[in-house]
């Protein structure tokens, strides 16, 4: 699995993201942009690319352990992003 972080105030809908990797990103009308913060490996060549691929580089993707400790040493009682990101571009 990987989390996914998408800085929503740099977003600014350009959509390559939900071009290259729809199976996880997705335009919500002209501005907003949805996504799956954790998603399974499978698709982890295409997230890579869409990410690379993010004109504004707004985001970011990190491997989870399978047991769900986190590899970058976060409290493991953090509290998850929300489901859906939301960016409203400008």
């Amino acid at each position: 699995m990987v989390r996914i972080a998408v800085d929503l105030n740099r977003c600014q809908g350009y959509a390559q993201c939900a071009f290259l990797a729809p199976e996880i990103f997705a335009m919500h009308g002209d501005e907003a942009l949805l996504y799956d913060p954790e998603a399974d490996e499978a698709p982890r060549e295409k997230l890579d690319r869409a990410a690379a691929a993010c004109p504004v580089q707004a985001i970011l993707v990190d491997a989870v352990e399978p047991d769900g400790a986190d590899p970058g040493g976060a409290d493991p009682g953090a509290v998850d992003a929300p489901a859906e990101g939301v960016s409203h571009a400008r």
